[in-house]
């Protein structure tokens, strides 16, 4: 199983934005093939950090791209930059 975990920072209205269209990132995130999980969280300081599962990296490298579009596309006014990313096979999991 492949990793990502992608932190927005610069932008604590992103969580809140992707909350309230969760139906749409559940379509893009679910419709890659090797879909496992997915995951949103608000931090404590509210900004937002996602994390998703695949089967292979490059279901996760698809996620990645569909992600950054998806942004651009919907939320142009958050003006969202790029997240810090970290990826890589999950070696536990449970």
């Amino acid at each position: 199983m492949h990793v990502t975990i992608r932190r927005y920072s610069g932008s604590p209205e992103l969580a809140d934005a992707l909350a309230a269209r969760e139906s749409e990132v559940r379509d893009i995130i679910t419709g890659i093939g090797g879909f496992q999980a997915y995951y949103l969280i608000r931090g404590a300081d509210g900004e937002a950090t996602s994390i998703t599962a695949y089967d292979s990296e490059s279901g996760a490298e698809e996620s990645n791209r569909r992600a950054a579009e998806w942004l651009r596309e919907n939320v142009p006014d958050l003006s969202v930059s790029p997240p810090e990313v970290i990826a890589g096979e999950a070696l536990i999991s449970f």
